[in-house]
């Protein structure tokens, strides 16, 4: 996948967190590092909009279609 070159800036704290992340070879260097972050924050972000969205659902109704959806598709197979 292509990459795109961004520029960052980071408080003097937080610099020195990441080099001694990538001193120690936890990350090969700052950017892999800084990558690593930015995506676990994007999946994160992720999964909680998800459980946001099922939050929205009414668990009832949801109880009721998928009981309709089974009965429907018990209904395609012969009796043994």
């Amino acid at each position: 996948m292509a990459k795109a070159k961004i520029a960052i800036s980071l408080n003097e704290q937080t610099l020195e967190r990441l080099d001694r992340l990538v001193k120690s070879k936890a990350f090969p260097s700052r950017s892999q590092a800084i990558e690593a972050a930015v995506d676990e924050k994007l999946q994160r972000l992720d999964r909680i909009r998800l459980a946001q969205e099922c939050q929205k659902l009414d668990p009832a109704f949801e109880k009721e279609l998928a009981e309709e959806g089974f009965a429907e598709e018990l209904s395609k197979w012969p009796a043994y």
